[in-house]
């Protein structure tokens, strides 16, 4: 947690960025964290505490928390989500998986479906989290693509019907942000593709903070209730 976070009051909303190597950031060093913070915390003025089991990131980010596991699959986080809420209990999950599945083949007639489970694991497990979860970037290869329009379509679709039935969940259509030329290697974002999802990250997020408790007093409240 940054000095930043700690200087106001002692609180700040606990945010889990959750995800495969997208969230991690191998080319870029923190991924869409590190803009999405400037943004948010530098520029907006809000504190956020990032949290995850893993650490790492540019100098630049003074909170490298989160749980951006390189090569998972939705199958493989889904399996250890649940010791990783009670672990680190965010108010906050800012989900992007999907792309090794599209990339892999893995499974694709099930793969929304996998996705949905993800989705209600976390909110039968901890109904007051928020949940932002984006649509995945588009990939270089245009077979590889095609599974991730369709992917993207199905989950869409999916993700208003749990919104309908009042989970507390926002999608963000990140694949409109970024363009095939803002890829490094034809699948992972470079600067500029993390800097659109930080942007298309950000007034959702925004607004999904503004609802969250704003002193520690509340958010002991929310928990203890």
């Amino acid at each position: 947690m940054s000095n930043q976070v700690l200087e106001n009051n002692g609180h700040a909303i606990a945010v889990m960025p959750l995800g495969d190597s997208i969230t991690k950031g191998p080319y870029t060093p923190g991924g869409y964290r590190l803009p999405l913070w400037q943004m948010l915390v530098e520029e907006d003025g809000y504190a956020i505490d990032l949290v995850g089991s893993l650490q790492d990131g540019p100098p630049e980010l003074p909170d490298r928390d989160h749980e951006g596991h390189s090569g998972w699959r939705i199958d493989q986080i889904r399996k250890r989500i649940a010791g990783w809420l009670r672990r680190s209990q965010p108010e906050v999950v800012v989900l992007l998986i999907g792309t090794n599945d599209m990339a892999q083949g893995y499974q694709l007639d099930t793969a929304a479906q996998r996705w949905l489970a993800l989705i209600r694991d976390i909110h039968q497990q901890q109904p007051q989290t928020s949940i932002l979860v984006g649509s995945l970037p588009p990939l270089e290869d245009p077979t590889l693509n095609e599974r991730v329009e369709a992917f993207n379509v199905a989950i869409a679709d999916l993700a208003a019907r749990e919104r309908s039935n009042n989970v507390p969940l926002t999608f963000v259509d990140i694949y409109d942000y970024v363009s095939v030329d803002q890829l490094a290697d034809g699948i992972h974002p470079n600067r500029e593709g993390y800097r659109q999802i930080a942007t298309a990250w950000r007034s959702p997020l925004a607004e999904i903070l503004d609802r969250r408790p704003n002193t520690p007093e509340e958010n002991a409240a929310r928990f203890f209730q």
